[in-house]
């Protein structure tokens, strides 16, 4: 497909919000690769995916208003441990749970990597998308 000006448009897929209910950065590793989790965004379309994100816990206030773009026609795999809002992060060993909103269609998958132990195990789901 192209524009007016005859320019190649790319038609975004997926959904604008998505929700990660399980959350959970193992506070231990072993080795040399270090545990962690990661938001891993596909954005199809041609316009920036404009993220926000909000990290919800079991026993204190939201972080929210954390603010990430995923350029046109890229994929991005954001840390959890990376994000803060407020000078705060998400503290290892505490559930929680992650929704992402965004300005236009994403693909939203979720990964972990746990290595607390030598056998080391590594999960990866697509977040539940909210129509």
């Amino acid at each position: 497909m192209t524009d007016h000006a005859g320019t190649a448009v790319h038609d975004a897929k997926g959904h604008v919000h998505w929700v990660i209910p399980d959350g959970y950065i193992p506070p231990e590793s072993s080795g040399s690769l270090e545990s962690h989790e990661s938001i891993c965004v596909l954005n199809t379309g041609s316009k920036d995916a404009e993220l926000e994100i909000t990290i919800f816990f079991e026993d204190r206030e939201p972080l929210e208003h954390i603010k990430a773009v995923v350029p046109g026609r890229r994929t991005k795999h954001i840390r959890t441990a990376s994000l803060q809002a407020n000078d705060q992060t998400i503290p290892a060993g505490v559930p929680y749970a992650i929704t992402v909103s965004s300005t236009v269609p994403i693909i939203v998958q979720y990964s972990r990597l746990d290595t607390t132990q030598s056998e080391l195990a590594l999960m990866s789901v697509v977040a539940f998308p909210i129509a």
